[in-house]
């Protein structure tokens, strides 16, 4: 299995995208640590689902926009399972204001959560990396960060997702050279339009929905599996080459369309 005896975290982990890397890497063999905040029916079941199929999963409530919260979150994962191995910074939220309507507080939050979230997700999981490195516990570690073809594609209409995303793309590149001679990978997985609860509105929408599937080459929405299949791959040792660097997961649409 790719991941065996490896701990992996997921932040936002309770659905989406998320859910399906803490499913998948589970039935890799990982140890599952499972972030989220204010859903604690749906972490819970997704625990409940991975232990009865014979994995291991706990789930943690913590808000990534924290940095105490995200050391509480490594604390937890390592006191458990004994290490970390790969951390995900998935948590995210969509703002869908333009730039001449985005309040201070929407900035903030979605900045918070998406990009603070991610660097200080990626500061903590190296320091700990390191840590083990240096007790001669493993040689390093993986992060992933799930950011989107929107670190590189203008979406008029959500300009502070657009500019937290496009950070991740030059945290996960910086970082990426940063950490290397530590041992440490960091890699961003970016998504195209996925079925997912945060795509609801445009899949409930004929029109929508149509106009969203003749712009994607091959003419359909992912499925957030096909995200959480790259992201075990990338997180696992057959992707060891791989670090400060993108990998686009969206169905050709950054090549086939401009300006959705």
């Amino acid at each position: 299995m790719l991941l065996q005896d490896k701990t992996l975290v997921v932040t936002g982990g309770s659905s989406g995208i998320g859910a399906a890397i803490a499913r998948r890497a589970a039935a890799e063999g990982a140890r599952v640590v499972i972030d989220h905040i204010g859903s604690t029916e749906a972490a819970e079941q997704l625990v409940s689902d991975i232990t009865e199929a014979g994995g291991q999963a706990i789930a943690v409530e913590a808000d990534v926009s924290q940095v105490a919260d995200l050391q509480r979150l490594v604390d937890t994962a390592v006191r458990t399972y004994g290490r970390l191995d790969v951390m995900v910074n998935n948590a995210g939220i969509e703002a869908g204001k333009s730039l001449l309507d985005t309040p201070e507080e929407l900035y903030d939050a979605v900045m918070a959560v998406n990009l603070k979230g991610a660097f200080f997700g990626t500061q903590l999981a190296a320091k700990q990396f390191i840590a083990q490195r240096d007790r001669g516990d493993g040689d390093g570690g993986v992060v992933i960060n799930i950011s989107s073809v929107h670190e590189d594609w203008p979406m008029p209409g959500n300009s502070v997702y657009c500019l937290a995303k496009g950070g991740m793309r030059m945290l996960t590149r910086n970082t990426g050279v940063e950490l290397g001679k530590e041992g440490v990978r960091v890699v961003n997985v970016a998504p195209g339009a996925i079925r997912t609860p945060m795509n609801a509105d445009t899949m409930a929408d004929d029109e929508d929905l149509a106009a969203l599937r003749a712009a994607i080459p091959v003419g359909r929405l992912g499925e957030a599996d096909e995200i959480a299949d790259t992201v075990v791959f990338l997180a696992s040792d057959r992707s060891g080459y791989a670090t400060a660097t993108t990998m686009f997961v969206d169905g050709g649409i950054m090549q086939g369309s401009v300006g959705l």
